[in-house]
Order: structure tokens, then C-alpha cells, then sequence
């Protein structure tokens, strides 16, 4: 998956990093490329300072590197530091994708997924609700959905739904709630 990875998606002076990371920060957890669901979130604990969460969608089979880029442009349009990052969030169909995978690996987070009912819930606080999206896949948007719902009922939403060709993202801060 790191040769998806294009050198120049990276911003000067970050290194892509695929293969060596540093593990999520949630107890017991070996398997850094594993993907967390909400329901596993009572077993993880995040440093304090971590409070801000990136949503993600994407179309199946996005290269990593359009995605990796759009989270970089994300976070620095949210005015947010890599330090600041607590996970990365999405869809339950994308739990395999490998550019949702590659993003939380290289930021060395965990990678949250919800249902699209669970996603549904937060229509009422998106920026951006799409019918097209709602059609697609079951709610009414995924980044920004899926950036909320991993915080729960304290979010705010800092960035609403940006986009590359074939990916959305979406920044929350708040404090992530337990399952």
C-alpha cells in the first residue's frame, strides 16, 4: 500500500511513512493497521490534547495519496496540528478501504467507523447535507457525520466537508465519547 503513497501528495518536509509508524494510542492495541469501531471505543484511551477528529469519505478504490492530500489541506484549512489529532473517522462500507487505512496510519491513529443510521443522526448539525450522498449510501453525508458522531453531542464542527476528485473531508473538536 505504501507505493500508493505519491512523495509529492506529502507536504515539504513530511515523510509519507507507511511502513514505519508509531501505534495508535489505545491500550492493547498491536495491530496498527486494524480498524476500530465505535463499538471498541471503551477499550482505547487519547491523550487530553488530542481532541480533534477527521472525517473522511471517499469513493471505493481512491488512490492514498489524493486522500492523505485532502487530510493535510483539511487540517492546515482547520488550523489543526497533526499533535491535535485523536482519529479519523468514516463509514462502516469504507472499513477496508486502503486510502481511509493509509491516512490513520500515517498520522498513527485510530480509524473510527459507523453505520449509516448512526451517521443519519447528525443531520442536523451538517454544513453540507447532500440528498445525492443520502441516496447513495444511507445519510445525508460522511465526513462531516462521521467527524461528529466519533465526538458525540459536545462536537463542533471547525471544518465543514471539503473535497478532492473522488474524496470528502471535515474536521470536529470535542471530546471523544466512550461506547
Amino acid at each position: 500500500m505504501e507505493g500508493n503513497v505519491r512523495q509529492d501528495a506529502i507536504p515539504e518536509g513530511r515523510s509519507a511513512g507507511l511502513v514505519a509508524f508509531t501505534s495508535p494510542s489505545c491500550n492493547g492495541c498491536k495491530d496498527t493497521a486494524r480498524a476500530h469501531s465505535a463499538a471498541s471505543m471503551s477499550d482505547m484511551s487519547f491523550n487530553s490534547a488530542r481532541r480533534h477528529v477527521l472525517g473522511l469519505g471517499c469513493e471505493r478504490g481512491t488512490q492514498p495519496a489524493e486522500v492523505l492530500a485532502l487530510a493535510f489541506a483539511a487540517l492546515e484549512t482547520a488550523g489543526v496540528g497533526a499533535d491535535e489529532l485523536a482519529a479519523i473517522a468514516s463509514i462502516d462500507s469504507r472499513r477496508e478501504e486502503a486510502a481511509i487505512l493509509a491516512v490513520a496510519r500515517y498520522f498513527a491513529v485510530p480509524a473510527l467507523f459507523f453505520d449509516a443510521p448512526r451517521l443519519e443522526r447528525e443531520t442536523p448539525r451538517l454544513k453540507n447535507p447532500s440528498a445525492v450522498v443520502f441516496a447513495r449510501v444511507g445519510c445525508h453525508g460522511v465526513a462531516e457525520s462521521a467527524a461528529l458522531a466519533a465526538i458525540g453531542d459536545d462536537a463542533e464542527l471547525v471544518l465543514g466537508k471539503i473535497k478532492s476528485a473522488q474524496a470528502t473531508a471535515a474536521v470536529a473538536r470535542g471530546g471523544l465519547q466512550k461506547a
